[in-house]
């Protein structure tokens, strides 16, 4: 499958008892489908996989596979900073039936960029031909997959994309241009996502289109389509919702504005919280400007 278009990162709604929100997540995966988003991600850092057992990430991600019943892409997250638990993790996904696997950089540890490299290749050797999609979002793991690195990984036929969410648009410039004909570049953060449609970019895994999911793909149809006025109009028109859906550690925000348009409950884990009421205040500004209450 062709990893290309707005791809939502999914939250992983939760029941007050803490366990996982089946019916909130199929109206999730639903509501995304039916407003044209193009793939889905569970099981990302938006969908607090961090706090969720093994258990939880294969009942998300069969939940996620079984809603969206072919239609679209499904890349699951299966990262850690351990080279062999992510390993396991992809070829967990991979029998679950995903379409490819987001694999964000080994995070604390700071590897060096051969690091990072053996750190791939490893996986790529141990889970031939299965689909990845770099993830490097330095602001969370203290490390900067660098273009030279995300070159020399475009040599293999098994990396497909990647997630670029390290906010600095020359970097992506500098990607685009060594291997952008060999993989795809998808936006990591919503704010530049039609910035990197300009430069090149194939599309965006965004937190916004949880909330947002029609206005999300139109932006990226309608920039796609030449119609760039009407897509940097739209982009202002959400900025407001960009910018407050990380105000605080994600997806407090984007948790708190799909309770307050009745998508689920406002529960998180530990160490996360309930977004604060200066946020869930503005977000409540902005759901109800979009159209969403």
């Amino acid at each position: 499958m062709k990893f290309t278009g707005t791809f939502t990162a999914l939250v992983t709604p939760f029941l007050d008892n803490g366990q996982v929100d089946e019916v909130s997540l199929r109206r999730l995966v639903r509501r995304n489908l039916d407003n044209g988003v193009d793939g889905l991600v569970p099981c990302g850092t938006t969908g607090e996989t961090p706090t969720l057992s093994e258990e939880e990430m294969n009942q998300v991600i069969s939940i996620v596979l079984d809603e969206s019943g072919g239609k679209c892409p499904v890349i699951a997250g299966s990262g850690t900073n351990s080279t062999a638990t992510t390993i396991e993790n992809t070829k967990r996904i991979r029998a679950l039936g995903c379409d490819g696997a987001l694999v964000v950089t080994p995070y604390y540890n700071k590897p060096s960029q051969a690091g990072l490299l053996a750190h791939y290749r490893a996986l790529i050797e141990a889970v031939p031909g299965f689909p990845i999609v770099l993830y490097n979002v330095p602001g969370r793991t203290g490390c900067n997959l660098a273009p030279e690195t995300v070159e020399a990984l475009a040599q293999y036929e098994e990396v497909v994309a990647v997630k670029e969410a390290s906010g600095n648009l020359a970097q992506v410039a500098d990607i685009l241009g060594r291997c952008g004909h060999k993989l795809n570049v998808l936006s990591g953060d919503d704010a530049l996502s039609l910035p990197m449609y300009a430069l090149g970019g194939h599309g965006v895994i965004s937190v916004a289109s949880n909330v947002a999911p029609k206005e999300m793909s139109d932006l990226y149809r309608l920039f796609q389509g030449g119609k760039t006025t009407q897509a940097a109009l739209l982009q202002k028109k959400l900025n407001p919702l960009f910018v407050t859906l990380f105000v605080e550690p994600n997806p407090q925000p984007a948790k708190a504005a799909l309770a307050l348009m009745g998508e689920m409950k406002d529960v998180l884990r530990l160490p996360l919280q309930p977004a604060t009421e200066k946020t869930r205040t503005r977000l409540s500004e902005i759901v109800a400007s979009l159209g969403f209450l």
